[in-house]
């Protein structure tokens, strides 16, 4: 674990949300539904350590083990830990299962001096393309596919009753919004589904829990490589050209800036009339990454 525990945050009597700083590279947040009886977790964590302290921190609110396991997308830090909740049935977005078994130990390729430990790929038990609704006991949780955006298969689970959503990766809460391998224009259409939602508290994929104003920062941000992208896009300058000659300004502070550069590559392709989620190679990506980075691959926290 880093120097900075994970924590737990009691949103309402019967939601909470599992918070893992600094929210860096790895580093997800998770959390549960419960009424006492039965238990719905939204997403595990990248390492079977991390997956086992989420394990122990969900007992330590004295509510039962999941029963229901939704997965927001299929990277790694989301999905890794799915074993360690097992026999609990996984539910996701029909694109997730897809890419989370056809791209196996993905984190593994990435940051191979990570132990991980035992942590095999399981894909979700039930699927749905649009939405479902779950069903924990009398508490409706709404999981939602708000089209290709952060990956080709994010949902958002929206739990109406306590007017709490949490979005996993389609919010980076002070960090750096990421859609090399989804969408500029769909990132900025879930941020609205997100807004129409009426949230009163947003649990993001990553970072501190916040509120509904996190839309509005992060579509500032995908606004900025938007414009980015189509200036450099004219002038003929590479993604890497163009990040590496970019002054971020506001968004310096955020964590990975190096992601300009990838999500560049993403718009790029949608410039030249690819379909959303097709046309770039994600491991290119996270190389033009390491380049901005000083030539050195992004640390993995986990």
């Amino acid at each position: 674990m880093t120097a900075e525990e994970p924590y737990t945050v009691e949103l309402a009597s019967d939601v909470y949300a599992y918070v893992q700083p600094d929210g860096g590279w790895c580093l997800n947040n998770a959390g549960w539904v419960s009424d006492g009886v039965s238990t719905l977790l939204v997403d595990t964590a990248a390492t079977q350590t991390r997956a086992r302290a989420l394990y122990r921190a969900l007992a330590d609110t004295t509510v039962p083990a999941p029963t229901l396991l939704v997965n927001t997308h299929h990277h790694g830090d989301h999905t890794y830990g799915n074993n360690e909740f097992m026999p609990a049935t996984i539910v996701s977005h029909a694109a997730c299962r897809r890419e989370a078994l056809a791209s196996g130990q993905h984190l593994h390729l990435l940051w191979p001096g990570t132990d991980y430990g035992d942590v095999p790929i399981l894909g979700a038990d039930i699927t749905f393309t649009d939405r479902t609704t779950l069903h924990v006991n009398d508490i409706e949780v709404e999981v939602i596919h708000p089209g290709i955006s952060h990956t080709v298969g994010d949902s958002f689970v929206w739990v109406p009753h306590r007017r709490i959503v949490f979005t996993g990766d389609l919010v980076f809460e002070g960090g750096t919004p990421f859609f090399l391998m989804g969408s500029l224009s769909g990132s900025l259409r879930a941020l609205q589904m997100l807004r129409e939602l009426g949230a009163e508290t947003v649990v993001p994929g990553h970072g501190p829990v916040t509120d509904p104003s996190a839309f509005d920062r992060a579509e500032r941000y995908i606004r900025f490589v938007a414009e980015v992208a189509e200036k450099s896009h004219a002038a003929g300058l590479t993604p890497l050209e163009a990040a590496l000659g970019t002054d971020l300004g506001e968004f310096a502070e955020l964590r990975e800036s190096e992601r300009l550069v990838a999500n560049l590559r993403r718009a790029y392709a949608e410039l030249d009339g690819h379909p959303e989620g097709e046309g770039v190679d994600p491991f290119a990506g996270f190389m033009d990454m390491a380049t901005v980075n000083g030539g050195e691959m992004m640390t993995c926290h986990a």
